[in-house]
Parts: C-alpha cells; structure tokens; sequence
C-alpha cells in the first residue's frame, strides 16, 4: 500500500514537471516561429515570478494553514539583497550566470533568515491577527528600504538613512541604493529559461517537502493543531520551517523580478499590500493546498488582462467575470460535485469485478 502511495505521489509530480516542461516548449516554438508579440514575451519573465509566488505562499496557506499577507515584503527583501551583490559584484564576477546564481542564493538565505526572524513572534498568532501582523510586517521592510541609502567607495560600503549627501562617499564613490529611487543599472540576467528552472526547483522543494515525514507533520498541523501536539509534534519548529521556506521561495522569486528590471523601487505596485493581496488571490482561485492550482491561474490571471487588452473599456469587466466564475468553479459545493461526477477518472474508471 505505501508502495502505491508512493508511486502515485511520484507520478503526479511527475505530470506537474512535465506541464511546466511542455508549457515551455510550445512557449519556445511559437517564440521561434514568430506567433508571440514583444509585449507578450516581456511578461514570460513576470510570469515565472508569479508563479513561483503563488506556489511558495501555497506552502504557507494551503499546507500550513496559516494567512499571511507579507509575502510581497519578503519578496522585497530577496529583490534588494540580489540586486545589490549583482551590482557591487559587477565588475569582479564577470560571468553573468555565476553571478546570478550567487545573487539567488544570497536573496534566497536573505529572504529566510527575515521569514524566520519574523515568523519566532508572528506564528503564536492565528487568522485575521497573524494576517494583520504579517500585512504590517511586509510594510515595514518596503518602508525601512525607501529610505535605506548604501554607497560604495574606495573605502568600502557606507550606510545613511537621512539622504545621499550623508554618505560621504570621495570623488569615485558610487550609490548603490539611493533611498526611494532603489537600485538602479541591475544587469538584466533574467530569461523565460531561467524563470522555468526556478519554477521548477521550487516545484521539486514545495512537492518532496509535501510529501514528506516533515510535510505530514505540517498538514497535521494544519488539520488538527491540539492532536498534533499530543503526539510529541514540535508545533513552533514545523511552523517556522514551513513559513522560512516560503519566505526564501518568495526571495528567489524577488531576485528573478529585480534582474528583469534596468530600475528597481520600493513602491506600493512592487511590493506593496496590493502585490500580496495578488499572490493571495492566486492561491485561493487554483484552490488552497492545489500546488498545480496555483500555477494554472497565476498563468491566466496574468495573461488575461494582456489577452483583453484590446477590449479597452470591457477588459476589467470580463476580467471581473472570470475571477467571479473561477471561483464559484473551485469553491461551489454543486459544481465540484458535478466535476467529480463527470471527471475523466471516474468517466474512464473500470468497473470493479464481481467477486
């Protein structure tokens, strides 16, 4: 029976690589072939973010059980601490790839270390008041960057947060992150490749974490807090592993979206409630704990206003209509019954034999 068990798991991770996998294919042919526009080959890359995103925070809602709106903030955290290496490093690590995988990394270890900072008092709390916290948290770091100045001279690394003059920097010193303008002439290292194999580590960490000693202890937590900790489940040590997960996922996400961008800010659209509230929404219309759920409508929640765009006025409004149905599709107690009714499994299933 676990030999079952197993092989099942297995085969449906399987299937969720080989989505990704032919997604990308196709993706690449029409690239080849010339049927993808400019504009939508500018959003590969945001896409790859999105998802990425939406799987991460996926760990901390769906498996963990846990609502928390400071993912953007944590993707901050990652964004910054990639670009800055990346920028200081210029012009000693000169192959861009190396120095890429590095700045992921050292965004990812970032992004942890603050998720498990913040997740020792932050995860004692439940519901609406560990979102509340989590919302003010991911503020906090958006705010303390947009008035963070760093320069570089021949005298090493200097810190201000009053303005770019405070630095003291000499005649060939430059600033590096300039307060509310951020980071400015990232190298743009970022491709639709690298974003699919992002996706896809991330895939294999989130599924194999799932599946688990230590990700049946999570959902067990999840499911029944008290029954949990009767059995000798350590609750803080579960909760922290999965929330610091998350949060370093977030951060490789953040650093895959600041080397898609020639300038990078700490503003209300990056990083802000809104983004969060975004991830949040891709998690709850592919379905809490569906990790392929996830995938699929950060793919059509992203695309569709581009595809709409032509609709000018209308465009909002059909977007509207379709978050509306994708949510009555996957919460509506008649209509998931109707999809189990006539689910190919159950259409193609064969009839039991008589004993």
């Amino acid at each position: 029976m676990k030999k079952l068990k197993i092989n099942k798991n297995l085969k449906d991770n399987l299937i969720t690589y080989g989505i990704i996998i032919i997604a990308y294919v196709i993706m690449q042919i029409m690239i080849k072939t010339g049927h993808v526009s400019s504009l939508m080959q500018g959003l590969l890359v945001p896409l790859c973010v999105y998802i990425i995103l939406a799987v991460s925070l996926n760990l901390t809602v769906g498996i963990l059980g846990e609502l928390s709106l400071g993912h953007a903030g944590f993707m901050c955290v990652g964004a910054f601490t990639g670009a800055f290496f990346s920028k200081c490093m210029q012009d000693i690590i000169t192959i861009d790839i190396l120095r890429f995988v590095i700045a992921i990394l050292i965004g990812a270890i970032s992004a942890g270390i603050i998720g498990l900072l913040i997740g020792m008092p932050v995860l004692r709390l439940k519901g609406d008041y560990l979102a509340i916290v989590t919302l003010a948290f991911g503020e906090i770091i958006k705010n303390i960057i947009n008035v963070l100045y760093i320069g570089k001279d021949s005298r090493g690394l200097h810190f201000s947060m009053k303005d770019s003059l405070s630095l003291g920097l000499d005649a060939e010193g430059t600033v590096i992150i300039n307060g509310a303008q951020g980071i400015t002439g990232t190298p743009k290292n970022s491709t639709f490749t690298i974003g699919v194999i992002l996706i896809i580590i991330t895939l294999f960490i989130v599924l194999n974490l799932i599946h688990s000693r230590d990700g049946r202890a999570i959902m067990s937590i999840r499911d029944n807090l008290i029954a949990a900790e009767s059995i000798g489940i350590n609750i803080t040590k579960y909760k922290l592993m999965a929330f610091s997960i998350s949060a370093s996922l977030a951060g490789i996400a953040g650093v895959l979206y600041s080397h898609n961008l020639s300038s990078l800010m700490a503003t209300p659209k990056n990083f802000g409630y809104n983004m969060s509230i975004m991830i949040l929404v891709f998690v709850v219309l592919g379905g809490i704990g569906n990790i392929r759920g996830s995938i699929i409508s950060a793919v059509i929640l992203t695309l569709l206003p581009e595809v709409l765009r032509g609709l000018s006025n209308y465009r909002m409004l059909i977007y509207s209509i379709v978050l509306i149905v994708m949510m009555l599709f996957n919460w509506s107690p008649k209509l998931i019954n109707l999809r189990e009714k006539y689910s190919l499994k159950r259409l193609f299933k064969k009839p039991k034999e008589v004993q």
